[in-house]
């Protein structure tokens, strides 16, 4: 698909560099290094912009000692901090964890600045901060989970620029996890097919998507999730583009597969509903004006692909 890597946070050409995640000195002394900031997840913005601050700025005090080396900016070094431990005055704990959590943090030595969803601010974002803000979230979110040896359950420790975690017990080294998704642009005709996970906002509907299974191919598993959760078959199955989506660590793998069944049967433990609806629906649900259906979430790899199949440019 050509457009693939215009998807939000598709490929930016950010140069990663891993080789310098080895050195520690050089990364120390990296030329006019800069920090992006996360509180539980939540990049900080001003504006429609991410904010970049000096590795000396005040606010990095309240930060953790690690930082994630995310690559080079031309010639500026990129890391990301951790501000989770610090507590924000008045913090309303009810508007954590929603679905689409709309409240916004401030720190008093960053005025004018605020944490926010990223979910809700993805589609704002420069493509090269969008790229560094999901790249920074799914690490933060891996260690945040994984302080300790999976082999041993001793402590482990950061190595590598953020990008690995050392048992100092037993030597095994950990990385990262990346969880493959597919997501599944299923058609018949002039139909998709769209359903919707119980919890979802009134309204709310999407592609069906599912984790890949080991030992399974990307092929196999859209037709399996389909079946599972839809009860309709899939043949012809193509790979269109891919998405990071750090909510919280997933690739997903966006297919277009052609359905050779209509009968619906819903598997209930998976989705509240499914749906077949037709080009022109879809049309008057991105348009805001149908009675049923909302559209799909500007920024997320649905919203890209039924956006191009409604354009005839998924090829």
């Amino acid at each position: 698909m050509r457009l693939a890597e215009t998807v939000t946070f598709g490929g930016s050409g950010l140069d990663r560099a891993g080789h310098l995640r080895a050195d520690a000195a050089r990364l120390a002394d990296g030329p006019a290094a800069r920090v992006i900031v996360l509180w539980r997840g939540k990049p900080l913005i001003r504006g429609d912009e991410l904010l970049h601050l000096p590795a000396d700025h005040p606010l990095l005090a309240d930060a953790g000692t690690d930082r994630i080396f995310l690559g080079c900016d031309g010639p500026t070094f990129v890391f990301a901090a951790d501000l989770s431990g610090w507590q924000p005055a008045d913090l309303d704990v009810s508007a954590l964890g929603a679905f689409l959590d709309l409240s916004e943090q401030f720190h008093p030595a960053a005025p004018g600045a605020v944490f926010a969803e990223l979910r809700g601010l993805m589609v704002r974002l420069s493509r090269r901060d969008a790229e560094l803000a999901a790249a920074a979230k799914a690490v933060m979110a891996w260690h945040d989970g994984h302080g300790f040896c999976a082999r041993c359950g001793a402590a482990s420790l950061v190595a590598m620029g953020g990008w690995q975690r050392d048992c100092p017990d037993c030597g095994t080294h950990h990385f990262p996890r990346t969880d493959p998704v597919v997501i599944m642009l299923v058609t018949r005709g002039n139909r998709v097919l769209l359903g919707r996970s119980p919890g979802w906002p009134e309204g709310m509907y999407s592609l069906l998507a599912g984790f890949v299974e080991p030992g399974e191919t990307i092929e196999a598993a859209v037709r399996r999730e389909v079946a599972e959760e839809s009860g309709i078959i899939v043949g012809p199955v193509v790979y269109l583009a891919s998405q990071p989506w750090p909510f919280p660590a997933s690739l997903m793998i966006g297919c277009a597969g052609e359905a050779e069944t209509d009968a619906i049967t819903v598997d209930p433990t998976e989705l509240e509903d499914a749906i077949w609806v037709s080009r022109e629906e879809v049309v008057q649900a991105f348009a805001g004006e149908h009675p049923r259906i909302k559209p799909a979430r500007k920024g997320a790899i649905a919203h890209f692909l039924l956006q191009n199949w409604l354009a005839d440019s998924l090829d």
